[in-house]
């Protein structure tokens, strides 16, 4: 685990969720191996190309902390299972035609594969990305892994599977989510965030996709905090929880579910810090509200820190550093300021195939999303000055 203070270049702390809008190019790249039209060192070589701008573009806002924008991966929820959202390279263990993970709001949808058989392994780990970023970048980098809760949704909701029981599944699931964390650390990543944005939809009761209705809620925090209690105290300092609604295509999945439908038992998961989308929600004294509630300062030997965010992915509008600032000395007056942090939302372009349709195109989303994050940590860092934080 790299060491890393998270205070130091800003007072309060601030971090991204993890994905930057694909260019284009590594877009069409994609499409064009799914098609067959290239073979996989070609889409490698635009991959890495898209990596390099963006490491180099991340550490020039004077981030504290950066990602490699996930340009190598299918999605933020796939990439243990499968090459390309199409399926390219999918695991032995699953096929085509799973739940709808989420319908999102401008009622286009993203469904994940299911389980056939098992045993269940990953294909990938986030450490092999990672990997081959660290040592492209200065900066420190953190790494996004996807929640268990999200993968056990692969298991059928009613049917079980031949030989294979959703016990045995859920175990290796646990397991496996663990290893993807474990070797995130060893590779260098000095945090590491876990998508949970399965959270917030658990608890809508979507007649179209039928697992939101089945009270999954508790089962969801109950595999996290399997994987938490594999962890020590001092290692889940450095291990969060990311919630947003959704965001692809500029839609998204759940903000019309109240969020304290949510946050009283998102907070029982015993991790270290929690990135919340925040900019983007209507009403956020309320929000703001609960989490100053709810947030422990004892989660099982940990302080739990609040990163809110101050920034909407969704929206090409670039908010401005003095903005950022209001909104976390606004926050300030519910949560205690030394647990408190920023972040944007949620990840820019959470799927390699992203047209961004607010935006007019990825290439545009990729300038403006850079144009935001070096607001948020300029904005950060004055919310700091104000509030006496160092």
């Amino acid at each position: 685990m790299a060491t890393y203070d998270p205070r130091t270049a800003t007072g309060i702390p601030t971090e991204p969720v993890g994905s930057m809008p694909r260019p284009q190019k590594l877009q069409d790249a994609y499409a064009a191996y799914d098609e067959g039209t290239i073979d996989k060192s070609a889409l490698e070589t635009e991959q890495e190309a898209a990596v390099q701008d963006t490491i180099d573009r991340y550490e020039a806002t004077g981030a504290p902390i950066i990602s490699d924008g996930e340009q190598r991966w299918s999605s933020f929820a796939t990439y243990p299972i499968t090459d390309t959202l199409a399926g390219t390279g999918l695991a032995p263990s699953l096929g085509p035609g799973g739940q709808f993970f989420a319908i999102f709001a401008d009622g286009h949808g993203r469904q994940l594969p299911k389980l056939v058989k098992g045993p269940f392994e990953y294909q990938n780990y986030a450490a092999d990305s990672l990997k081959k970023s660290i040592g492209k970048a200065n900066a420190p980098m953190k790494q996004a892994v996807i929640a268990p809760s999200m993968l056990a949704l692969l298991y059928p909701l009613k049917d079980p599977v031949d030989g294979y029981s959703r016990e045995d599944f859920e175990a290796k699931l646990i397991d496996e989510c663990e290893k993807d964390i474990r070797e995130a650390f060893a590779a260098g990543a000095a945090r590491v965030s876990v998508d949970f944005t399965e959270g917030r939809l658990a608890t809508r009761e979507d007649p179209r996709n039928p697992w939101t209705g089945a009270g999954l809620l508790p089962h969801f925090i109950e595999l996290n905090n399997r994987v938490m209690a594999r962890f020590s105290a001092e290692e889940r300092r450095s291990i969060g929880i990311h919630t947003c609604p959704g965001g692809d295509r500029d839609s998204v999945h759940s903000a019309d579910v109240p969020y304290n439908n949510l946050l009283p038992e998102m907070f029982k998961i015993n991790a270290g810090y929690f990135l919340i989308q925040l900019a983007s929600e209507r009403e956020k004294d309320p929000v703001y509200e609960s989490i100053g509630k709810n947030l422990r300062t004892d989660a099982d030997g940990v302080t739990q820190m609040a990163y809110i965010g101050v920034i909407n992915p969704g929206n090409p509008r670039v908010e401005s550093a003095d903005e950022v600032a209001g909104r976390l000395v606004r926050a300030a007056d519910f949560i205690p300021k030394e647990q408190l942090g920023s972040t944007d939302d949620c990840g820019f372009s959470p799927f390699s195939i992203d047209e961004k349709p607010n935006h007019g195109s990825p290439d545009y989303a990729r300038d403006v999303a850079f144009q935001k994050i070096a607001n948020r940590v300029e904005g950060t860092r004055m919310a700091a000055e104000k509030l006496g934080v160092s």
